[in-house]
């Protein structure tokens, strides 16, 4: 598995992983049909906005609807190697693993749970790409200056758990997760870079 830079000859597979109901924001699944309506109007134009470390996107909408100003932040793709490749190019994608970040180690705003947020296709998941995922993850975190990353996950998330603690990350507080998402309780994780 490896992290790549979304690029046109990626769309394929991500939009046939899209189309099959998987969505690549775990609070909202509508974001698939949004992603794809995005990818059919204007595809640069989605690219263009998976990386974004001056935060000159479009707004970005939360789990209870509300939009806000985007914050800076950057998306990988993760993508099945020659040793794992599946039979069909089509099923090369594995995921999406994204990192977000305020100017100046800032605080996150309320409404952004963690600087890190993943999904993996039903299809590639338990085979320990979300962990490998996160490892790949913390050089480019640590290149936007960042001195350490916070996480969050549900606490029955038991796999998600696995993953951070694989990665070095350190449960710091039982928390709830606010109005924005509905007062649920989370696990806040953090890992020193």
């Amino acid at each position: 598995m490896q992290l790549v830079r979304p690029a046109h000859e990626h769309l394929p597979s991500v939009a046939a992983a899209l189309r099959r109901g998987w969505s690549p924001n775990t609070t909202r699944p509508e974001a698939a049909q949004e992603e794809l309506a995005l990818i059919g109007a204007d595809a640069d134009d989605y690219l263009r906005w998976m990386d974004d470390p001056e935060a000159q996107g479009p707004p970005v909408t939360l789990a209870d609807g509300r939009q806000v100003p985007r914050i800076p932040g950057l998306r990988r793709w993760l993508w099945a190697d020659d040793a794992d490749a599946p039979a069909s190019d089509l099923q090369r994608f594995i995921g999406v693993i994204s990192l977000r970040w305020m100017p100046g180690n800032a605080p996150l705003p309320p409404h952004v749970l963690g600087h890190v947020g993943y999904a993996i296709v039903p299809w590639h998941a338990g085979r320990g790409h979300a962990s490998a995922a996160l490892k790949a993850l913390l050089p480019l975190a640590r290149a936007q200056g960042l001195t350490s990353i916070e996480l969050t996950t549900d606490p029955a998330n038991l796999a998600s758990q696995r993953v951070i603690t694989r990665n070095g990350g350190l449960l710091v507080e039982r928390f709830d997760k606010g109005p924005t998402y509905g007062h649920a309780p989370g696990l806040r994780y953090r890992i020193a870079l």
